[in-house]
């Protein structure tokens, strides 16, 4: 399932209109901070299993 950007473009306004402008830089680095943070428990196992 694929976006258009016109559809992106409304979601990206509807939030910025949610959340406001002050707040929008938080949500990214907090959105950011947990993707990496999936992606090193996704990691975890993988090494893991290297070891043994």
């Amino acid at each position: 399932m694929a976006f258009s950007t016109n559809e992106l473009l409304i979601v990206l306004l509807i939030i910025l209109l949610l959340f406001g402008g002050r707040k929008l830089p938080e949500l990214a680095r907090s959105l950011g901070l947990s993707m990496n943070e999936f992606k090193k428990t996704q990691e975890k196992p993988k090494e893991n299993t290297a070891e043994k």
